[in-house]
């Protein structure tokens, strides 16, 4: 276990596809078949072998709630289903006059799933092990080494009918899939913390519900530790000094190309989606094709490095125009205990340290043109 495989466990959290949950449904449910230790799993070489079914048991557990639930909880972008919605809600259906989701449950423990269901299940079965093998574990990963199963390895069987659905059934028939041993180890230790049962958060508000005698309930205190100031996307200073600064020179150019541009957005150089923050030193003009490309990647050090003097030039003119703003806002985010008078050089070298440091250590993509 090395800081290799946390730093690419940190990419593939943040940068691997997000269009759907499906991604976080497999990591946490990999994370909890092994924080429960299963006695399937076995150690094959260098790789870590789990049974598909003990993964199908976790996303109809996930997933089961989240269909059932009156509030729409989208799961994927756009206005298409997840493709084993119409299989699962069927099954949720069936069960809404059985006893619901616990009843189900046990008959998957235990009982075995009634035989008037059995077709139902079955193909619910294939298609959540279709999903999970031909999707998240096929792109998991792409991000560090643009290869298709570049972690997980599976092995599908031929499933069969089986007159008595039940869990172990499903561990049975549905095949094997493998990690990397060293991920494995990463998971046991941290896993818990990855999926936020030991965060600290959770810790705080399982301290909270019973201080309060069990008054309270974790859901609650979550929603109440977890508040924040609520911090608009605020740009209306920087357009203003920019409009400013066109009607008077006749010009302004593209911070990341040097192009003249009549027509630009104000770009966040580090996005307001992953830092909130509205100083003006992080918001120049951006040719608005080059600000879509962008989006919500960071600059790497190298596109800054290459485009240093016009960063500058912008942060001189910014400080021209605001300079008790901008000498404070530049001090915080940047400068720290160095002097304001080395703002050029060590602004340039902090900006292009925290770009990197949410690269590398964060995982966020890169960008450069």
């Amino acid at each position: 276990m090395n800081n290799v495989v946390f730093n690419n466990i940190s990419k593939i959290i943040e940068q691997d596809s997000k269009t759907t949950t499906y991604k976080f449904a497999l990591l946490r449910g990999v994370i909890d078949i092994i924080q429960e230790n299963s006695p399937y799993i076995s150690f094959v070489e260098s790789r870590v072998h789990i049974p598909t079914g003990l993964l199908i048991e976790k996303w109809l557990l996930y997933y089961y709630p989240i269909l059932q639930s009156q509030t729409s909880i989208p799961q994927i972008n756009g206005e298409t289903n997840l493709v084993f919605s119409n299989h699962l809600s069927k099954l949720i259906f069936a069960y809404e006059s059985r006893g619901g989701f616990s009843a189900f449950y046990n008959d998957l423990k235990n009982r075995g799933i009634p035989e008037d269901l059995q077709s139902d299940f079955y193909e619910l079965s294939k298609k959540l092990r279709d999903t999970i093998t031909k999707m998240p574990m096929k792109y998991i990963g792409r991000s560090i080494t643009n290869e298709f199963y570049s972690i997980f390895k599976y092995e599908n069987k031929i499933v069969r009918r089986n007159l008595n659905f039940n869990i172990e059934t499903l561990i049975k028939d549905f095949g094997t899939f493998s990690i990397p041993f060293e991920y494995y180890e990463a998971f046991k230790i941290l896993g818990s913390f990855i999926n936020g049962q030991d965060s600290i958060l959770f810790k705080w508000a399982e301290f909270s519900v019973n201080a309060s005698g069990n008054n309270l309930s974790v859901h609650k205190v979550l929603n109440e530790v977890l508040k924040s100031p609520i911090t608009l996307r605020d740009i209306k200073e920087s357009k203003k000094l920019y409009k400013e600064i066109l009607q008077k020179e006749g010009k302004v150019y593209c911070v990341w190309t040097g192009r003249k541009i009549s027509n630009y957005d104000i770009d966040h150089l580090i996005p307001f989606s992953i830092w909130k923050n509205n100083d003006l030193w992080n918001l120049l003009p951006s040719d608005s094709k080059i600000n879509n490309q962008k989006r919500d990647k960071i600059p790497t050090p190298e596109i800054i490095e290459r485009q240093k003097s016009l960063i500058i030039d912008y942060w001189g003119i910014i400080y021209e125009h605001q300079s008790k703003r901008f000498q404070k806002e530049i001090q915080v985010a940047l400068l720290g205990n160095h002097s304001f008078d080395t703002w050029k050089n060590i602004g340039i070298s902090k900006l292009q340290n925290s770009c990197n440091y949410l690269i590398e250590s964060r995982g966020f993509e890169g960008w450069k043109i």
